[in-house]
């Protein structure tokens, strides 16, 4: 992923809408399992935001501020963002 951004609106605690950003990567995730990289994705975080997407997105520190979602923690993701589509 290259860049992602919550509106001036949607920041602090009187944002707008809940987790835009994890669904932004949710989809993210999805495409990837679509094209047969098995939902990997990898971005580069702003420093301070490193260890909330540790916790909220199982999102691991490759090097510096790059971090990277591996397969489980991307279906993860896509199991909470994208229900509709988990019915059998």
């Amino acid at each position: 992923m290259h860049l992602i951004e919550s509106s001036f609106f949607n920041k602090g605690p009187e944002k707008l809408y809940a987790g835009v950003a994890g669904n932004l990567i949710a989809f993210a995730c999805k495409k990837s399992l679509e094209l047969g990289y098995d939902g990997i994705v990898s971005f580069v975080s702003k420093t301070k935001l490193i260890d909330h997407y540790e916790k909220t997105l199982g999102a691991k520190q490759f090097r510096g501020n790059q971090m990277f979602i591996d397969t489980p923690e991307a279906i993860k993701l896509i199991k909470r963002y994208f229900k509709d589509e988990n019915k059998d």
